[in-house]
């Protein structure tokens, strides 16, 4: 299993953070975590070996979520929900019906300047992502996104220009492949954590709910 791993991170909702928050706009103001409301978010993770040379560079680079923040492809971003119950067959479903694919990321992008954020490209497996996302944002997950979905991984977010030129630079010639097989569902708490609920493998049953 790849598994995607706790992310424990303390986020601010009124900048719509999350599972990688990069070109993101808060989520119509939504508390995470109030009354009935909470919000959800779906991510790959990433082997050890890969996360951990890709968390050594983020630092490098001066961002201060490489330490709290596992490398990760992000499927869903945070997204409000109000059933909880629903919202678990609906993903559990979807992964039930995924096959296992190769990712493959590759060189570097930037969304600057309308963000400040620089990724290692998604490049084999970016449809099976892109693919993913359309089937998890859907019934009730259902919602807008100010952007459209690009499969990528931060390495850069919100440092400064110097860093952020220089991690699209040194990380132009950047590769690595690895099987995907497991998505993570975490959950954002009323205390502004991420909380992995359940991490379901392709094709099969879900671990248990945590």
């Amino acid at each position: 299993m790849c598994a995607a791993g706790q992310l424990n991170v303390r986020t601010d909702t009124r900048r719509g953070a999350g599972p990688d928050n990069a070109r993101q706009t808060a989520v119509a103001r939504v508390d995470c975590g109030a009354g009935h409301t909470m919000c959800v978010g779906v991510i790959l993770g990433f082997p050890a070996d890969v996360a951990r040379e890709l968390r050594e560079w983020r630092a490098s680079f001066g961002d201060p979520m490489a330490e709290v923040i596992p490398a990760h492809i992000t499927l869903i971003t945070t997204t409000p929900t109000q059933d909880w119950t629903a919202t678990i067959e609906h993903v559990r479903e979807v992964a039930r019906f995924q096959e296992p694919f190769t990712v493959t990321i590759s060189g570097t992008g930037s969304f600057r300047p309308v963000s400040p954020v620089v990724f290692v490209n998604v490049e084999e497996g970016f449809e099976e992502c892109v693919k993913l996302h359309e089937k998890l944002q859907s019934g009730p997950l259902e919602r807008s996104l100010p952007f459209p979905y690009h499969p990528h991984v931060t390495v850069a977010h919100d440092v400064g220009q110097e860093s952020l030129d220089e991690a699209e630079t040194v990380l132009s010639d950047y590769r690595a492949t690895f099987p995907v097989v497991s998505m993570g569902l975490y959950e954002h708490d009323s205390n502004g954590i991420w909380q992995l609920r359940e991490e379901l493998d392709f094709g099969g049953d879900t671990d248990q709910e945590r």
